[in-house]
C-alpha cells in the first residue's frame, strides 16, 4: 500500500487543515488475559474463583476442521504530525497490507 509523505489533514489542535507528515510505529501486540487480567478476573468472580474453568481455562483442543490459518499480513498503525504546532494524531481503523511504502 502507498501512502503519501506529506498531505493535508485537519489538525485538531490548530483547528485547521495543515500539512502532516505520515509515520508508521510498532504496534504493541497484547493479549487479554496478561499482568492484570488475571488477578481482576478473581477478584471479578467470573474467572478462576469458584467451581469450574466457566469455559475459559483449560478447554479441550479445537478440532482440526475449525482451525484455521494464521494471518498473513499486521494491521497498518499510521501517525499523522501537523508541521505547524508538532501535534501527532494516529489513523483510524488500521488497513491490513503486507507492505507499506510512503511515496
Amino acid at each position: 500500500m502507498k501512502v503519501p509523505k506529506k498531505l493535508k489533514r485537519y489538525c485538531s489542535k490548530c483547528k485547521k487543515h495543515t500539512e502532516h507528515t505520515a509515520s508508521t510505529a510498532k504496534k504493541a501486540n497484547r493479549g487479554s488475559l496478561k499482568k492484570g487480567s488475571l488477578p481482576r478476573l478473581e477478584k471479578r468472580g467470573s474467572g478462576k474463583a469458584g467451581y469450574g474453568n466457566k469455559g475459559k481455562f483449560s478447554r479441550k483442543a479445537i478440532s482440526a476442521w475449525k482451525r484455521s490459518g494464521a494471518k498473513t499480513s499486521k494491521k497498518t498503525d499510521l501517525r499523522y504530525k501537523c508541521s505547524e504546532c508538532k501535534k501527532s494524531s494516529v489513523q483510524g481503523p488500521g488497513i491490513r497490507t503486507k507492505k507499506l511504502e510512503f511515496v
